[in-house]
């Protein structure tokens, strides 16, 4: 077992308001943007369509490459696995394998130096901490995989279907940038139709999910509430609690980390968590697994 490594301190006020307004300004350049090209570069059709692929591929990666594969927080069947694995994919954040690997060892040593994603770790004061944030929001992508990746996904390549899944990824990346376009070139009847879809249903949708699904590694390791036990600075936050879906749940997700719902209280929205809860109603999803009320007490701080 390694050795514990201490935590650093929480993020000055100065450096976690840094952090927020390079999470926030390009979020609000991008609705900025939506308002500038109303009527002539962006339409209800692209609304439609921006919405509409951010569900699917953000869910695909909260309930299918989170909750359902890397931490096994309910069971379903194949086809079910296999069509959140897609969506998933066409989120662009790598192939299911490798995204289940590397935040499996993010829960093993979360806010240690081995922690693929952390923004600890990387110098002090303000240019450390900068460079902690670049490196969790965005820079991790670009790390090499850990050499000992294999060992976190011996499940998933048990079996073939998963593997032919995470090795078609490129397919399903072309799909998810493809099919806003086809979609807003039939509905609207035109080929700037087809080229408006492909932009705002493709590739806006692709920059929306990346950050904010990667603003849970970085915001939400540096400012929010801390309500149960752990040993990291995750935190929850209100703001991606919403955006991504119940992700920002995340101290409570580090707290107890196989449950299929993050957002415990009834005032914490969790989308993902009643997508998973209406497949349980339907009968595609059994064995959803929950924190005890005991459980939730002991963590309680």
């Amino acid at each position: 077992m390694d050795a514990p490594v201490a935590v650093p301190d929480r993020a000055s006020l100065a450096v976690r308001l840094i952090t927020l307004v390079a999470i926030v300004l390009p979020l609000l350049g991008l609705v900025a943007a939506a308002f500038v090209l109303w009527g002539w570069g962006f339409s209800w059709v692209d609304f439609g369509l921006l919405v509409g692929m951010y569900l699917v591929t953000a869910l695909g990666i909260t309930v299918g490459f989170h909750r359902l594969f890397v931490h096994r927080s309910f069971d379903t069947v194949m086809p079910v696995k296999v069509a959140f694995g897609v969506f998933g994919s066409m989120a662009v954040q790598g192939d299911l394998i490798t995204w289940v690997g590397v935040h499996r060892r993010h829960h093993q040593h979360s806010d240690t130096p081995d922690d693929p994603h952390t923004p600890h770790h990387h110098g002090r004061g303000l240019v450390g901490w900068l460079r902690g944030y670049w490196h969790a929001h965005i820079g991790w992508f670009f790390d090499p995989a850990p050499a000992d990746l294999e060992r976190y996904v011996k499940d998933l390549r048990q079996s073939p279907t998963l593997r032919a899944v995470s090795a078609l990824f490129p397919l399903w990346v072309a799909v998810g940038l493809l099919l806003p376009a086809v979609l807003g070139g039939v509905i609207s009847g035109s080929w700037a139709g087809a080229l408006s879809g492909f932009v705002w249903g493709g590739l806006v949708r692709v920059f929306l999910v990346h950050h904010v699904t990667w603003s849970v590694n970085s915001a939400c390791h540096l400012w929010g509430l801390r309500p149960y036990a752990s040993d990291d600075h995750s935190r929850n936050n209100f703001v991606f609690g919403v955006l991504a879906l119940g992700e920002g749940w995340h101290n409570t997700h580090h707290a107890f980390p196989t449950s299929a719902r993050h957002g415990l209280a009834w005032w914490q929205p969790d989308a993902s968590y009643w997508v998973i809860r209406g497949l349980w109603l339907v009968g595609l999803a059994w064995n959803l697994r929950l924190p005890t009320r005991q459980a939730r007490a002991d963590k309680r701080r």
